[in-house]
């Protein structure tokens, strides 16, 4: 069916709907910026994982990224290549098949090295082995997103490294970034350097992890490009990999939801919806992260930037509250889930009408991490999963029933 895309009017249910043309106008700047740089850009799966999608994206890259064995196998079997894989913990009985669907590993540390090595080299004797490296820099400021947080269980130190790596290990992995600017990458390029330059020459290639929000409006993309390219001076002999998530995804969708009740309680108006934030949207309650509502300004977002991100703005802070007070507008509303958890709200929204129960509450940018981190908690039914195409016509790929909530309890 076609839809107005702005308003999803003709949507009568939770969904997540991903549009063709902000995936496309994403894809574009991400292989232009590998071409300028000259470096290989790929997909994390930990951030985005719909498959159905993948024949886009091999129009503009070549490989993705796996942290387990079931991404390790999406990678090979429904994107077509094998993945540049990396776990904390490769077990006795995985690391074959691990190997096996990989053309790159990294290990987490030496004693996985000394551990697995040998059997993944038996299963893919052409394998490419990494290792995890920790540069003790970042700057993430919510520690729960922070891979260099002091007592991480991510990457060897410089201290921990022998001054000569084991013959095959080909490449280093860096991973300290998270939504993170140009700038950043900057500053810490010159850490991993200070820290690991010294190894550089016994490596084929580096990659410098996620977390690189290139397609973010504000992302300064010719300073990346400058500062891969610098890095092909210094060191010509190293092929440099990216492997950004949230970059994919950003703002290629919202999740659609419905309104289903207005409550009220000591002059709090709490718009209850068939969505839930601790099942549809966790980051909304983990990172913290407020979402953008269309339509809607976020009043009570004093330490939140246009787009959500915490800590990173000031927003006008709401005058007045609660709701009933004096003074206050009518139509501002907490904006409540579905579940059984006490805490699923989030937020103060100011609507310019009265919210009707039937009536379509548009989430933004609500396709990476967030599809991929849902839960059937209280057995509550998961928005369906659709792609809108250039052309208007919305397709749905994936409903949920009961069965899907039923075959995770055997």
């Amino acid at each position: 069916m076609n839809v107005d895309k702005l308003t999803y009017a003709q949507v009568h249910e939770p969904m997540y709907v991903m549009e063709e043309e902000l995936l496309r106008r994403n894809l574009s700047l991400i292989q232009g910026v590998a071409k300028a740089a000259d470096v290989e850009i790929i997909l994390a799966f930990k951030a985005f994982a719909l498959w159905k999608t993948f024949p886009i994206f091999r129009e503009y890259i070549g490989a993705t990224t796996a942290s387990s064995l079931f991404e390790a196998r999406l990678a090979f079997e429904e994107f077509g290549s094998p993945a540049h894989s990396y776990s904390p913990a490769y077990t006795d009985n995985e690391i074959r098949e691990f190997a096996r669907m990989s053309s790159h590993l990294t290990f987490n540390s030496l004693s996985q090295y000394e551990r697995h090595h040998l059997a993944a080299r038996q299963a893919n004797p052409g394998i490419s082995f990494g290792l995890r490296v920790n540069p003790e820099y970042s700057e993430v400021e919510t520690e729960l997103y922070n891979p260099c947080a002091p007592g991480t269980r991510f990457g060897v130190t410089c201290d921990k490294l022998p001054a000569r790596l084991p013959a095959d290990i080909e490449g280093f992995h860096v991973h300290c970034h998270c939504e993170s600017s140009a700038e950043e990458f900057q500053r810490s390029l010159a850490e991993i350097e200070k820290r690991f330059s010294p190894w550089f020459s016994q490596l084929k290639w580096i990659n410098f992890g996620g977390g690189h929000l290139m397609t973010r409006r504000d992302y300064n993309t010719r300073l990346l490009v400058e500062l891969l390219q610098g890095v092909h001076s210094r060191y010509p002999h190293l092929h440099i990999i990216l492997e950004p998530g949230s970059a994919f995804a950003w703002q290629t969708g919202p999740l659609v939801a419905q309104v289903v009740d207005v409550v009220e309680d000591k002059g709090i108006r709490t718009a209850v919806l068939n969505v839930s934030f601790t099942c549809h949207m966790p980051d909304c309650l983990e990172m913290p992260y407020m979402p953008a509502v269309r339509g809607a300004e976020i009043l009570d977002g004093e330490n939140f930037d246009n787009e959500g991100n915490a800590d990173a703005g000031s927003r006008k802070a709401l005058e007045g509250t609660p709701t009933g007070a004096p003074g206050a507008s009518p139509y501002i509303y907490r904006l409540g889930g579905c579940s059984c958890l006490s805490g699923d709200y989030l937020g103060l929204w100011l609507f310019d009408h009265e919210l009707q129960v039937g009536e379509n509450i548009v989430f933004e940018d609500m396709i990476h991490y967030t599809t991929v981190k849902t839960t059937m908690f209280n057995g509550i039914g998961h928005p369906s999963l659709a792609f809108l195409q250039s052309d208007g016509e919305l397709h749905i790929l994936r409903k949920f029933t009961y069965e899907d909530y039923r075959n995770r309890m055997d």
